[in-house]
């Protein structure tokens, strides 16, 4: 057993390590894993493969568990990072941080997935990533934290989760807002032969109304982040209460999901609940073995991604670095053939990784 190190002291080792195992998974172990299988193609693959794509429609699959992760774990830290502000009588000081952070994370969303640097306006997507709905789950959260008892924290937020109600392919409700207030600049919208822009029957996220569930996420994030904070004593006690939590909401996701299914791309109820309850048995395990347990041997490189998250994720999505792999290894080509793709792939990554590296031996930490 060792002890977790950290260079910022006095935090939970589990938030960051779990944290950064999201974006690990994310910015480097599913393209290369894909890019890797897809080439190998090896029959037995083929089902683990599934599992790092999102479902189509109806049904959960792992790499669907990634985005809730990232909305989870950002709640999980707010009531460590608010709890100066609760009983403060004037809040205009951390409101100015809740709104910058907002307003660059839709932007940097925007530039991720929007096509913000296209500076086109008939390719820009206003609201259509992830960063974008960690923006506003965040913003629902800090308002419920800021101004409620946690009795209230709990009551608005089964509020918000009964009043989000949808899951049909066409004429549900959350698309119907999608459309209406994004038009032209929501995601899948293309432009036809006629000059006219039309939106896809394909693309089915939906965004402003589902803004609701993704609420939800971010405030079962704080419930966790609550448990941990106040059972620094009781650790065993956090760690049973956290595993009964997950095992409670996938209980009740599933009874929910035979009325409402389980849909990642609307972000119905039951999935936010089945997730949910998936991110508290993370959060449980990792806290166990970690905080608890206090081992962190062969983890703590994680700690790379989870404490620098947006950056990592901007990165990943943004930058290609294959030109600079291509660059200084064309060479390869001619003796790894169709593999050489895969090289690529992960280089690019491994670039990325060592950029993330450097920023955190040096203490370089981009908090927005």
């Amino acid at each position: 057993m060792n002890t977790p190190l950290s260079p910022v002291s006095g935090r939970l080792a589990s938030l960051d390590i779990l944290r950064g195992f999201d974006l690990f998974l994310l910015v480097f172990f599913q393209p290369v894993f894909v890019a890797l299988g897809q080439r190998l193609n090896f029959p037995w693959l083929n089902d683990i493969l599934y599992q790092f794509d999102h479902e189509s429609w109806i049904g959960f699959r792992f790499w669907d568990l990634v985005m809730p992760l990232f909305l989870f774990m950002t709640g999980a830290s707010m009531p460590f990072s608010f709890s100066k502000f609760k009983n403060a009588p004037n809040k205009w000081h951390i409101y100015r941080k809740i709104i910058k952070r907002f307003v660059l994370l839709f932007i940097f969303g925007m530039i991720v997935q929007g096509n913000l640097l296209g500076l086109n306006p008939d390719s820009l997507y206003l609201y259509s990533n992830t960063l974008q709905a960690i923006a506003t789950g965040y913003l629902i959260a800090a308002i419920i934290l800021l101004h409620c008892s946690f009795r209230y924290q709990v009551l608005i937020t089964l509020l918000l989760l009964l009043l989000y109600w949808n899951f049909t392919p066409g004429g549900n409700f959350a698309e119907k807002v999608d459309r209406l207030v994004l038009g032209q600049f929501r995601d899948g919208v293309y432009w036809g032969e006629d000059g006219n822009w039309h939106f896809s029957p394909y693309y089915t996220y939906t965004w402003i109304w589902s803004s609701l569930t993704f609420g939800v996420t971010v405030m079962l994030g704080t419930f966790a982040g609550k448990i941990m904070k106040e059972g620094k004593e009781n650790r065993k006690g956090v760690v049973r209460l956290l595993l009964l939590l997950g095992i409670v909401l996938i209980g009740v996701s599933l009874l929910w999901s035979l009325q409402m299914p389980i849909i990642k791309r609307l972000w119905t109820c039951s999935m936010t609940l089945f997730s949910g309850g998936l991110c508290f048995l993370l959060m449980g395990l990792f806290y166990y073995w970690i905080d608890y347990k206090g081992h962190t041997y062969g983890l703590d490189w994680l700690k790379i991604y989870g404490m620098n998250s947006i950056t990592a994720y901007i990165l990943g999505e943004v930058v290609n670095f294959r030109c600079i792999a291509a660059s200084i290894s064309y060479g390869l080509e001619q003796f790894l053939g169709n593999y050489y793709s895969v090289w690529l792939s992960f280089a690019n990554y491994l670039i990325v990784f060592f950029i993330l590296q450097m920023m955190y031996k040096h203490r370089i930490f981009l908090k927005i």
